[in-house]
C-alpha cells in the first residue's frame, strides 16, 4: 500500500491513478492520518450476496432477518431558498 498525502496526490494524480492500475491501494493522508483509500476497480459483474458469501460464513456478517423498507417519501417542497442557495449567500 502506497501513502499519498492530499496536497501530493492533487500534484501527481495521474502517478498514482497509475499504481491503482496497477494494482495498489493508495491510502490518502491528511496530517499524517488516512482518511480515504482508492482501490481499483472491479469490472466483473459480481452479486452482492456472492462477495459477501466468505463473510457470512465465517460468521462476520449476517443477511437481514427482516425486509428492509424502501419506501422512501418524495421530497417536500417548501417555498422560498433552497437550502444550497443559502448556504452560498452566508459563505460570502
Amino acid at each position: 500500500m502506497i501513502n499519498a498525502g492530499i496536497k501530493e496526490l492533487r500534484n501527481q494524480l495521474s502517478r498514482y491513478l497509475s499504481y491503482v492500475k496497477k494494482g495498489q491501494d493508495i491510502l490518502i493522508t491528511e496530517r499524517g492520518k488516512v482518511i480515504a483509500r482508492i482501490i481499483q476497480e472491479n469490472n466483473k459483474k459480481t452479486s452482492l450476496r456472492k462477495v459477501l458469501h466468505p463473510l457470512i460464513v465465517t460468521g462476520l456478517i449476517s443477511y437481514p432477518t427482516r425486509q428492509l423498507n424502501k419506501d422512501i417519501p418524495d421530497p417536500i417542497e417548501v417555498p422560498g431558498q433552497s437550502i444550497s442557495e443559502i448556504v452560498i449567500e452566508d459563505r460570502r
